[in-house]
Order: structure tokens, then sequence, then C-alpha cells
């Protein structure tokens, strides 16, 4: 699909759909199985349905649960949005993340109901707009890219584990000074301390090396995004990429990644002259992506909330928890 036709198909009107990630005190989630004889039937589905006419989204959201799955929503925030066309059929999944709630979930319609924890959704078959949502679930909304070790390598690796000891559980090793034998041996000690914490490792350096050190999957930088006419790596694999404008989004989603980070959102150190991208459009950018995005540049905890609001994943951060490790 060329750019202009996906900005075409954005323009029309999809049917707009509240979705709801329900989570429990397991920090299981809650689908449904689809009957058979509608759209997408026999794939199991986040609850939630069409938002009516002057309904609002949180309106629909705490209607269809009540409908479909006898829950109260008592607390819901924003998680994603999502365009999605099947070719017969265009949608807009306006996803909430559901924290608290009251009643047991139950088919109220009949359909099967079932908690399964997070590491388990990939199990399921979910209509194709879900994969995303099945993917940002799978994800932490902390994403730490490491500085270079700039020759102190025993430094590096002692930062690197007071972060992962913060419950970091998502690390990208990025060291563009290195040269590639020395990045890719120091690449195993750094996937080796990540696996004593159970954190995944992405190496930022060309896709084939990643196998050969047993990492998670791959960071693409924006040159090594646009070069690439596919996927990189297998499903197994992660594959997540740096975007910096809509162009980048767009060849992202033809690639199908994973995840990608957006920004620079606000100034940085180590930038000041580049132009910020401000939350505004941070928000307009995630919503014509067919992935997680994670907000970069000029970024702390603090403002994790405010990415999730405009319909990111999390923060993505270099000097704000690196800093902090120290």
């Amino acid at each position: 699909m060329s750019d202009t036709t996906r900005q075409e198909k954005l323009s029309q009107n999809p049917v707009h759909v509240a979705v709801a990630v329900v989570i429990n005190a397991a920090d299981e989630v809650l689908i449904a199985l689809r009957p058979d004889h509608v759209h997408q039937g026999g794939l199991w589905e986040f609850p939630g349905g069409k938002v009516e006419n002057a309904e609002s989204v949180e309106e629909a959201l705490k209607r269809e649960l009540l409908e479909e799955v006898g829950v109260t929503v008592q607390a819901a925030q924003p998680f994603m949005r999502l365009h999605y066309d099947y070719g017969d059929k265009s949608v807009l999944l306006d996803i909430w993340r559901v924290n608290r709630f009251s009643g047991v979930p139950h088919g109220r319609e009949g359909q099967p109901v079932r908690w399964v924890a997070r590491g388990s959704l990939a199990n399921y078959a979910f209509p194709a707009a879900n994969v995303a949502i099945v993917r940002a679930l799978q994800l932490p909304s902390q994403y730490l890219i490491t500085p270079s070790p700039a020759g102190d390598i025993s430094g590096f690796l002692s930062s690197l584990e007071r972060g992962l000891q913060r419950n970091i559980k998502l690390v990208q090793f990025r060291a563009p000074d290195l040269a590639l034998p020395t990045y890719l041996a120091l690449a195993r000690e750094v996937l080796s301390l990540c696996q004593q914490y159970d954190a995944k490792l992405l190496l930022n350096c060309p896709p084939e090396h990643v196998e050969q050190v047993g990492a998670h999957g791959v960071h693409l930088n924006s040159r090594r995004l646009l070069a690439l006419s596919a996927r990189p790596l297998g499903r197994e694999l992660w594959v997540a990429a740096s975007c910096h404008n809509a162009c980048e989004i767009a060849h992202a989603n033809r690639i199908q990644v994973d995840f990608a980070v957006l920004g620079p959102l606000l100034a940085t150190k180590s930038h000041p002259g580049a132009p910020a991208l401000g939350w505004e459009a941070f928000r307009q950018l995630t919503e014509t992506a067919d992935f997680p995005v994670y907000a970069l540049g000029g970024l702390s905890s603090e403002h994790l909330q405010t990415a999730l609001v405009h319909g990111g994943q999390g923060i993505a951060a270099i000097r704000a928890w690196w800093l902090d490790t120290c």
C-alpha cells in the first residue's frame, strides 16, 4: 500500500471500536472468543465493541464490557490507537487499559472467556488488527538505550547491572564508535548480564549478527531501516526501529517492525539544535503506526504518564536512566 493510499484510507470513516485490555491482580489479561458467524469469527479478541453516535470512547468501553462480560469498569486509561484495513472492513481501535473493575468476567453472550498470562498471548490466534496489542503487552514501559562504553568496559557493565537491578527489562546496546568485532564481543557480555535479570537485549548493529550473538532482536537506526525492503528477522525475534517523521513510520509499517522509538520529543543536551517534535505531533504519528511507539528525547520517568496519554508505549531514554545508575 502506498503512503498516499494509506493516508486516504485513514481519512475515511473506519468503524470506531473501543477495546479493553483488562488486567487482573495476577497480571493476566482477559480475552474472549469471537462467534464463528461474525467478522473475524473463531479468533480470540480483547473485549469491546463499536462506539455509538454521541458516545465517548470511555462510555462505549464501560457499556460493552458490562454487556459482553459482566464487568463494571472502575478505572481505565488510554493505551494505544490503531488503524487497520482488512480489505472488506477498516477499523480504528481505541484501546484502553482497565486496571480496576468489579464483577467476575463471564461470557454473557455464551462466548468463552479466559485469563491469560501476557507471555502466553502469542499462543492464541487473534485478528490481524490485534497483533500489535499482543506485542505491546509483551513490552515494558521503559526502554533503556546504552551510551557508548567510552573505553571503560568495567564501569559500563557495572552501570548496566545497576539499571537491571532497578527492574529495566528491555535494553538496546548502542555503541556506534566501536569496531564491529569489539562491539560483538562486548554484546555477548551484555547479553549474559541481561539474561541474569530476565531482560531482553536488542543489538544496534547489522541484523545478521543478532543470531550470531544470541540476542533477542535488533534495533534498526533510521539508515538501516530505510535500506531494508522487508523484515530482516523472523517473528521469534524482536525488530525495532528509530523513527523521526511520517516517512520513516510508513517504512517501518511496510517492513513490519514490532515497535519503534520516535523523537526527539523535547530538546536534548546531546542534540541542542535539533527541532523537538512535541507531544501533539507525537500523538498524530503514533496513530499512523501499526506498532507500539516509545517516546524518546529529553525525557525521564516523570514523562511516562504523558507519553501513555498521547498513545505511547512508554519512554525510551539514554541519559536519564543511565545517569541514575551511576
